[in-house]
Order: structure tokens, then sequence, then C-alpha cells
């Protein structure tokens, strides 16, 4: 929102939310029903492919925030180092709105020229009046209403809202407040009305020339130097007719200069070229990827988690993962990524933090959690692990975390998949799969970075749930080293440890020493108000809770919510201190600027020089690495309500 937000600053549709396409119903009913009903010589092609072209722009545009935010996240060529934070993604969710407020004026044009009737697919008048038309008038124009928004009165108004993204992505383009954009849209269509009006106009010309505008717009915003400097080099003029990203990003961070709009001319005639344009440009060009201190290797949950990575929708990376129902409308482009995935054998680099000067990197293996609780891909996918940790001890990585399945030390042979969780129908435990990333210490034992799995934090965090006063828990799932660290130290402050099942008795009767022993207990019932949970129990089990009983997870994923008169703590996790720069997305389920205890603990041995390996059954030491994350500002979440 602009500083002081003028008259037409909202969209005219801002009430109906996520239903604002329904406005386009009607154009879209109309022309599929002419299609279909009229005969081919009364059929206008461009008037059934409008909406076609609408979702053609939208597939573009996405593209191009996926492409820049991989891009920037592994440092190549950027621009800007500044952070990206909530705030930014939240106010320019309604980049389709441009989108939108197209369509409905092209379908209106349609309705009342009839020179836009039958246009042909190619006329080469037109294509050549369209672009004197743009490298004058429009270009003209724009600069000098461009000039006009930076005044105080105009920039507070409006201008301020497209100006408060100092780092842009490729939808900064298109954040405008509605009066701008209608101007805007006056601007570009002139070459547009001319060449229908003149009977010069195309098909070609009319597509071709707004996807020309989408793609120099994404360009010029997508903060990561593209334009190889021997294209200027071959043609030096190019460099008056065509900006750069780097070009641009300088108005963003300047504000005084680099007005143009595609064309950097007119501020070459105005004086108005930022004088660091040049260096800013070869800087960004000569700019090699960055090598992270510490790196989080994680990867793919649910079939749609893709579109919730940060490299895929951005609303949807910026909230908790949901399932949402319009997902299953896109089961087509599901498909498609869960076979390039399947065939992609290498991890990719999803995101990139600064905090307390340490660069941090999330790495993401191209395998879903369905694909891991398979036998045969288990080879597989552990020599993509294997080889992302090669790569990373190139590339100078002192610590690598390992999150989620990736540090598996069994599997469920046994599984059920409900409501988008995986939750164990058995307690029959399957084969290893690296035993908390020991294999690797044990194949490569000069490693020089440090593996952490980060279970001593868990043990921390999952201690640091349970609500003071606590006398007796029950301990249910799986028994892991988290679990028996669990049950250790709670015994160790005379807190009663209670199991329901004989077998998992006896095995925690024998890690403890005999004067611990008498605070675990074989119990016969479910009257526990406090559960710590793991994997391996079942919705049974749950719904044999008390009311009020508090439900707190020790597993990488949380179980499924079935009893609504019970309470359910979030998976292991902190919030991360406001010093940590450049989050934009959510970590799978959990809330905004909240981490993963795994997670966290990767950056806390980063940060605090650690040269211990945390994998295999070892564990570092729970009250140090508490107290060392409340030091550096983590937090503890609160208890849920």
């Amino acid at each position: 929102m602009a500083t002081k937000p003028g008259i037409l600053t909202d969209w005219p549709w801002k009430p109906l939310g996520s239903f604002k396409y329904v406005i386009l119903v009607p154009w879209v009913v109309h022309s599929t029903y002419s299609m279909i009903v009229k005969g081919e010589g009364e059929t206008d092609l461009a008037y059934f492919l409008t909406f076609p072209f609408l979702l053609v722009r939208m597939i573009h545009n996405q593209i191009w925030i996926s492409i820049s935010r991989y891009q920037t996240a592994k440092g190549k060529n950027r621009i800007v180092d500044k952070s990206i934070e909530f705030e930014q993604v939240d106010r320019e969710r309604n980049w389709d709105d441009q989108i939108l407020l197209n369509g409905i004026i092209f379908y209106i044009a349609y309705m009342t020229i009839p020179q836009s009737h039958n246009l042909p697919l190619w006329r080469t008048n037109g294509v050549v009046i369209t672009s004197l038309l743009h490298a004058g008038p429009v270009e003209f124009l724009y600069y000098w209403f461009h000039r006009a928004l930076h005044h105080h009165y105009l920039y507070s108004r409006y201008h301020s809202h497209h100006h408060s993204s100092i780092v842009t992505e490729p939808i900064t383009s298109v954040i405008h407040p509605f009066a701008e954009h209608m101007v805007y849209f006056m601007l570009f269509s002139i070459p547009m009305l001319t060449t229908v009006f003149t009977g010069t106009g195309s098909l070609v010309s009319l597509t071709g020339y707004i996807l020309y505008i989408d793609v120099m717009n994404n360009m010029g915003h997508c903060n990561f130097e593209l334009i190889p400097k021997k294209l200027f080099s071959i043609f030096p003029p190019l460099k008056y007719v065509m900006y750069t990203p780097s070009f641009h990003s300088l108005h963003h961070t300047q504000f005084r200069t680099n007005y143009s709009l595609f064309m950097p001319i007119y501020d070459y005639v105005y004086g108005t070229m930022d004088k660091s344009t040049d260096a800013v440009y070869e800087t960004s060009l000569e700019r090699p990827e960055e090598s992270p201190k510490v790196l989080h290797l994680t990867h793919l949950t649910t079939l749609d988690s893709i579109y919730y990575l940060r490299l895929g929708f951005a609303t949807l990376a910026s909230k908790p993962h949901t399932s949402k129902w319009y997902l299953w409308l896109m089961w087509p482009m599901t498909s498609w990524s869960l076979i390039i995935t399947w065939i992609y054998g290498n991890t990719f680099v999803a995101e990139a933090n600064t905090f307390e000067k340490l660069k941090w990197q999330s790495w993401v293996v191209p395998r879903y959690t369905i694909q891991y609780m398979l036998q045969w891909p288990r080879e597989a996918i552990n020599s993509m692990i294997e080889r992302a940790i090669l790569d990373a001890e190139m590339k100078g990585v002192k610590v690598l975390s390992l999150g989620l399945l990736n540090q598996a030390s069994k599997f469920k042979l046994l599984f059920a998949y409900e409501c988008r969780r995986y939750i164990s129908s058995s307690h029959t435990h399957g084969e290893e799969l690296n035993r908390n990333g020991e294999l690797y210490i044990q194949r490569y034992p000069q490693l020089k970075l440090n593996l952490v799995d980060g279970s001593s934090l868990v043990v921390a965090v999952v201690l640091n749930s349970i609500p003071k006063g606590t006398t007796q828990v029950l301990l249910r799932g799986k028994l892991t080293k988290v679990a028996y660290a669990i049950a250790n130290t709670l015994c160790e402050r005379d807190i009663k440890v209670a199991t329901v099942y004989k077998d998992e008795y006896e095995k925690l009767h024998l890690r403890l020493t005999t004067k611990l022993k008498s605070n675990l207990i074989l119990s016969t019932s479910y009257a526990q108000k406090t559960w710590l949970v793991g994997d391996g129990w079942t919705e049974k089990e749950q719904l044999k809770a008390s009311k009020g009983t508090l439900f707190i997870p020790f597993s990488q994923f949380p179980p499924k919510k079935m009893s609504k008169d019970c309470f359910y703590h979030s998976t292991p996790a902190m919030i991360t201190p406001k010093s940590f720069t450049n989050i934009h997305s959510c970590e799978n389920w959990l809330p905004r600027r909240v981490m993963s205890a795994w997670r966290i603990a990767g950056i806390l041995h980063g940060l605090e020089g650690w040269n211990v390996h945390e994998c295999g059954d070892s564990m570092f030491n729970i009250e140090e690495i508490w107290q060392t994350s409340l030091r550096h500002g983590f937090r503890p979440l609160t208890m849920p309500n």
C-alpha cells in the first residue's frame, strides 16, 4: 500500500478475494459457446483463445518467478543482496490482477470494436508500426509519466507502493495501484489500437507485443543479471534500446535515476542515467555462485508439496502447508512433476539465508515421502544424499544437517496414506537407510564437514514443551535415539514415563540405570494428560486419549489430528530471531518464521564452530545446545490454547 493511498488505489474486484475470476466467466462461456455452435467461417479464433492466452501469461510469469528465486538462492549473478520478507510476498500476492484487467479490456474491446474481429495471423506492416510506436510515443510518454510519479504528491499516493520492494522479484514489475495500471494500459494500447484501426493489426503483432512487455517486465525485476556482455560488444547501440536487470535494479535502490521503461535511450538523452550502471552490470555478471557455511538437506513430502516450495507458488510457499482443493485441478502438472523428479537425480538449491554473518542454504532431494517409503528406490536416494554431501564438501560447507527422512534410521514396511499424512499402521520396522547419517561417516572418514541430525535440540525442544508441574507422561511411537534420550532425561528429572507395550517397556528398561528404572511404568491405561508421540502409533490409540490431553510430537512429521477436544503441539521447532534474514517461505506445515529443530541444530553447530558429528547413536549435550539456541535468539513456541 502507498504511503498515502490515493483514489482508485484498490482493484474493483478486491472484495471478491479468490473468487475474482468469476468476472471472466460470462465471456469465457460465451466464447466457448460461439466456438462450438457457430460454423467454421463464423468463428473468430482470437475471441475463443483470449482466456487461454491469459493462462499462458500466468504460466510464463510463474516460470520467471521460479527461475529468479532459484538463481538468487544460488547467488550467481545476483544484483542486490538485501532480503525479501513475508511482508513483500503478501504485498505482491495480487500480481495476477493486471492479467485479469487485461482480459476484461480485451473482451470489451472485442465486443465494441468491429475492426478487432477476424484479424489475420501476420501482417508485416503491423509489426513494424507496433515496434516504431513503442520505441517512440510509448517509451517517451512512459519516461515522463514515470518521472512525474516520483514527484512527492504522486509518489506518496501511488508509486511508493511499487517501490516498497527494494529487492525485486519478476512479479514486482506489475505491483501497482489500480489507477497507475490504467495509465500504463492506455500507453501500451497506443500501438495496439493504432494497428487495429488502421487495418494493419494481426494476432502476432498484438499477442507478441503483450508477451514482449511481459518478458521485459519480468527480466528487469528478476534481481540477477542474465544479459551477456558479448551481446553489447557485438552490437554497441543495443544498450540504448534494451535495458538489463541491473539497469532497472538501480532505479529501485537509487530512486531518482534510470526511469526508462525498456529502452534506456531517454535516460541518456535527459541525463538521468545512473553513473554506476555499467559498473553494477559488470560486477553482477562476474559474481560467482555462493558457498554457504551451513547446509540443510530436505526433500519433498506430499505430491502437492512442490507448489509449496520457495521455488513454487510464492503465495502458497509463504503459508504453512495445508491441502488446497484447487490443487487437485492441477493433477496433470503434478503428475509431470512426479515424473520429472523421478528422472532428475540431483539435489537443487531452494533457499538461502543469512544469520549473524553465517550464510546458510537449503537443498532439496527431488524425491517425495512416498518414494522414501518404498524399498527399491532407497539405494538411489542414498546415492543422491551421498553426492550432495560430497558436493557440499567441495563447496567448503562446514556443517550439513539432515532433514526429514534423509536422516531416517529405519523405515516402516507397512504404512497408511491418509489425508496427506504418512502414519504407521504397524510396529514392524524396515531396513536401515543411512543410520542417521552414520553410513556416510563410515564411507568417508576424511570428511571435513560435520554431519548433524539435530537429535539433541529435538530432545531439548520436546522437554521444554512439557507443561511445568507434569509428573507423568505417556511415551508412544517408534523407539529412536530421540525417544530413548527423552525417556532417560525425564526419569532423571523424576518424571514418570509410561508405556503401554511390554516390548517397549523392556527396551527402555535396559537403557536406564538402576536408579532411574523406578520412574518407568508399564501402563494399563491411556489416562495420562501429556503424550509424547513419534512414528508408529495408531489412530485407534489416539482416540483413547482423555479430554484435554496434550500431544507433543518428537517425530519429523505431525500426527493427524483426530480428537477435537485434545491439544496438539507442533513438531519440534522454534521461532527464529528477527535478525535471521530472507525468510519468506514456510517450512512445510510450520508457521511463518518458525524453523524445525533439525535445521536450527545445524545452524547452531555452524555458529559455534563445534567440530563434531551428531549422527548415528551419538548425541550432543542437550542442555548446552538448548542454552545456545536461546542465547542466539531462538525462542520456544508457545503452548496451544
